[in-house]
């Protein structure tokens, strides 16, 4: 059921481009090859365990957990969806 100028899908099609989106945005932040000894940010050493589990991997756990942190910070809202969407 349509309301107003909005087709018929229109909500879904709002969905699914919100999680194409992110899924793109992830992709484009894996890394791939051998990963660092130390984290290029704190200098502390990274485990061979993580370096193995996360190809290309260049911080460490606590210096990865603060980017992860400051990521979801600017990622609180649906860009492409209406207005009414973005208020939270």
């Amino acid at each position: 059921m349509a309301t107003g100028w909005a087709g018929d899908g229109a909500v879904q099609d709002q969905i699914d481009a919100t999680v194409s989106d992110a899924v793109q945005r992830a992709r484009q932040q894996l890394r791939a090859g051998p990963g660092l000894e130390q984290c290029e940010e704190c200098d502390a050493p990274i485990p061979a365990a993580r370096r193995k589990a996360v190809p290309g991997v260049r911080l460490c756990v606590a210096c990865q957990e603060l980017e992860d942190a400051e990521q979801r910070n600017g990622s609180l809202y649906n860009r492409r969806g209406s207005k009414d969407s973005q208020l939270r």
